[in-house]
């Protein structure tokens, strides 16, 4: 692959680094260890931290413009890379002992969660039978607050009812006499 760039100013720079795959843009970040000690010179751009393994940058000719360079990818190559096919250690088979260790250990785990779960469903029913009880409670003595306030509401309805005969018959009483009077 043949990228040629050509630097112009910081915006074409950054229009030309959007049109770059995106990774030709990581291997050109990335450094290796440089062929020779760099000296540093002001206003010049080495161009030696850019060559990696994989990835060649030549640069080209100055233009007044800017300067041009061309990066060249090589298929990346697996030399000196490490050893893949590592050889694991072979897996030791367990003993008896160990199997059944771990068998009652598993078994004692299990009944420990089983033990667990049923102290926690235990105390969700009693929390149940609680929450009854005092619902239970609230519903009698509601019951007990409205015969009360019945009974006191008859009780004064019957005394309204027992005056307002009274007055009534106190009223037709004095009619009587009166008809009697004048009669």
């Amino acid at each position: 692959m043949l990228i040629s760039l050509n630097i112009l100013s910081p915006a074409a720079y950054r229009d030309k680094m959007r049109e770059l795959p995106l990774a030709s843009i990581f291997c050109s970040c990335i450094l290796s260890e440089p062929k020779e000690k760099p000296t540093k010179k002001e206003g010049v751009v080495d161009l030696n931290l850019c060559i990696i393994r994989d990835m060649e940058v030549i640069e080209l000719n100055k233009r007044r413009s800017g300067q041009a360079f061309e990066v060249i990818l090589k298929p990346p190559s697996f030399d000196g890379g490490p050893n893949t096919l590592a050889i694991t250690p072979p897996r030791r088979e367990p003993s008896l002992e160990e199997i059944q260790r771990k068998l009652d250990a598993a078994e004692e785990r299990r009944k420990g969660q089983e033990a667990e779960l049923l102290k926690h469903l235990a105390e969700k029913r009693e929390h149940e039978r609680e929450v009854a009880q005092k619902a239970l409670e609230e519903h009698n003595s509601f019951i007990r607050l409205a015969k009360e306030r019945l009974e006191l509401r008859m009780e004064h309805n019957k005394e309204k009812r027992e005056a307002h005969l009274a007055a009534m018959l106190e009223r037709l009483q004095e009619k009587d006499k009166h008809a009697v009077e004048v009669s």
